[in-house]
């Protein structure tokens, strides 16, 4: 899989760890990891606690063509 730089770049920007995002979506850290990092896919429920703490569409997980760009202008 694809690495989810945009949600990197998201997270970052949000001055957030992924331990800190981990914690808040009630997930262990290497699981979010594997997900920043595209090995894993979360679940809708993670997908929504993610974005809600990070403060993004959830549905940008599920876009199969969906391009960074797209991704990084989408709040």
């Amino acid at each position: 899989m694809k690495s989810r730089q945009w949600l990197l770049d998201k997270r970052t920007k949000a001055n957030l760890t992924q331990e800190e995002v981990a914690t808040q979506a009630d997930i262990k850290r290497p699981y979010y990891t594997q997900i920043e990092s595209g090995v894993r896919s979360p679940s809708v429920k993670v997908a929504k606690e993610i974005a809600e703490i990070i403060g993004f569409d959830w549905t940008l997980f599920f876009e199969k063509n969906c391009s960074d760009l797209k991704q990084t202008n989408t709040a």
